[in-house]
């Protein structure tokens, strides 16, 4: 793990790859951006339902993988998710799920607790190894398997919850994403609702960013509730927020430069995906990127046209 800090203008934390992003860009105190997505509707138009839709994982076990240490149901895979539970004894364990020649993801595992994992790569044949931690960064295969997967729907995996995007029917987050589209004409003003409360209200926590975790996950709630967070908080916030809304959203890991920084891209009927260029102020679209916009001032200069992004995993 390699971490560097650079307060003038920038705060730069760079992981290692195929671990959880536990850092990201910050920067001095600067004017929060508006999203001014969608002009409001006039009084004739009708407005969208804004009652949230939580799509709830399942694991019937009617289809699996695995062995005496290892459970992965399969059964929804065509939903765009499988569910995995670790039931050894190591206290370190790695999963990791590669679709065809494409990026390898790879996650932790807990003991003894099922966790959703989402087939983001699409249709194709996916690779599934859990391994142990032997020593240091060494580590032993316990189990290898394979599964074809087609999706029902290319937005299954943008829409369910996930290890990285954690949420439920009880989750505040998924209230307040509510309380924000309430009255919104479209999917549009929903998103730029949600982005303006989490650009105004959400702080950078730098002592969060100085003290990184190699198995870091956001808590959506507690980053609600405290109003501070990392860039990895900022993104899986809005997606919770958005998913719950039917818009599906995807939460991006990638560089911006050379910083590792995640950030977010949405679906919007009639415009496809929008990736990572979800901001629109009535003439042009401009890259909307959460923890950016918070910070303001020197940020900027990553953010610039956006061809400093550069998408590496989708969660």
């Amino acid at each position: 793990m390699r971490k560097e800090a650079l307060r003038a203008g920038a705060l730069l934390l760079t992981l290692a790859l195929l671990l959880p992003v536990a850092g990201c860009q910050g920067g001095a105190d600067g004017p929060v951006q508006s999203s001014a997505a969608v002009q409001s509707a006039g009084p004739s138009m009708p407005k969208r339902d804004a009652a949230p839709q939580v799509l709830v994982p399942e694991a019937p076990g009617t289809e699996t993988l695995g062995n005496d240490k290892v459970w992965i149901d399969v059964s929804n895979r065509g939903e765009g998710y499988i569910t995995v539970r670790y039931d050894g004894d190591n206290d370190k364990v790695k999963l990791q799920i590669t679709c065809g020649e494409g990026e390898t993801y790879t996650y932790n595992l807990q003991k003894d607790v099922p966790e959703v994992f989402p087939l983001t790569a699409g249709d194709g044949q996916y690779r599934i190894g859990v391994y142990e931690n032997i020593s240091g960064t060494k580590y032993s295969q316990v189990f290898s398997g394979e599964q074809a997967v087609a999706l029902d729907s290319e937005f299954g995996p943008f829409l369910y919850p996930n290890q990285y995007v954690d949420f439920d029917e009880d989750s505040q987050a998924v209230a307040k994403g509510a309380q924000l589209a309430e009255g919104a004409a479209d999917e549009l003003e929903v998103v730029g609702r949600i982005y303006d409360f989490v650009v105004g209200e959400i702080r950078y926590d730098y002592d969060k960013a100085d003290n990184p975790t190699s198995n870091y996950l956001p808590d959506i709630d507690e980053t609600l509730q405290s109003r501070m967070g990392i860039c990895f908080d900022y993104a899986a916030l809005m997606t919770a927020m958005l998913r719950t809304q039917r818009i599906p959203t995807k939460l991006v890991i990638g560089y911006v430069g050379e910083l590792y920084h995640a950030w977010i891209s949405v679906y919007i009927e009639g415009q496809g995906w929008i990736n990572n260029i979800i901001y629109f102020d009535g003439e042009k679209w401009t890259r909307m990127d959460p923890t950016m916009a918070s910070t303001g001032g020197g940020a900027q200069e990553y953010v610039g046209d956006g061809k400093s992004y550069h998408e590496l995993y989708y969660y």
